[in-house]
């Protein structure tokens, strides 16, 4: 006789880590929490927002919590790259509630000395990030301002009706290279109209690139946050 395989799941203490790029203090006005994509690491990914420190921005990169590595190194894993990633298909559920409550977490001790009144909140995911960006945005603690989903689709387990208020109070950014395999203008548009039925205001920007994070596209949607908190 075969004996019953049971799945048991216990909570454990780890420690994660994150990165921020400026000085938290009174000239803060913004504080943009970024997503990495798949197989990258946040100190690296964060490179790619420094042209959005003016002086008047913290830009926080939390590291997804599982590292692997990229390559076959061979004998030895003393060359071989390294990336993270937010979640895997397998024990997914409890995967998202894992990054949800880090995020939150993120987010709490950042905010503990510039007191959420005081800056807008700006969530950007990229690539894979994307879904965990619009989860958090959808379902986590804080509510932000503004989200930003460059290069991925919206993942279909989020609730846009559920959302309510929480998002009906925001703006979303769907961004897509013109050359992007993954995530094309066309698809951004199939989310536009999942948004605009759901009552949540969004913008689509499109870029002449690839699956990338383009300076100049950046720009123009962080000039155009700033506008609107001006409005």
């Amino acid at each position: 006789m075969t004996r019953p395989i049971d799945e048991h799941h216990i909570a454990v203490t780890r420690t994660a880590r994150y990165y921020t790029l400026g000085t938290p203090g009174p000239g803060v006005r913004e504080v943009w929490v970024a997503c990495h994509g798949y197989g990258q690491l946040a100190r690296y990914f964060l490179r790619r927002l420094v042209p959005l420190d003016d002086g008047t921005r913290l830009i926080v990169a939390p590291e997804a919590l599982s590292r692997f590595y990229l390559e076959n190194p061979g004998a030895s894993h003393g060359t071989a790259r390294i990336g993270a990633t937010w979640m895997t298909r397998e024990d997914r559920l409890v995967e998202i509630q894992d990054y949800l409550g880090y995020l939150d977490a993120v987010h709490g001790q950042v905010l503990e000395s510039l007191g959420r009144e005081a800056v807008r909140l700006v969530v950007l995911g990229f690539s894979q990030g994307v879904a965990t960006a619009s989860r958090w945005a959808a379902r986590g603690g804080p509510a932000p301002d503004a989200v930003i989903l460059w290069a991925h689709g919206l993942p279909p387990d989020v609730d846009l009706a559920a959302g309510g208020e929480r998002l009906r109070r925001l703006t979303v950014w769907l961004v897509a290279g013109e050359r992007d395999p993954a995530y094309t203008p066309a698809v951004a548009k199939g989310d536009a109209r999942r948004l605009a039925e759901a009552g949540v205001r969004h913008e689509v920007v499109t870029f002449a690139g690839g699956h990338e994070l383009a300076a100049a596209a950046l720009a123009g949607i962080a000039a155009r946050i700033r506008a609107l908190a001006l409005e």
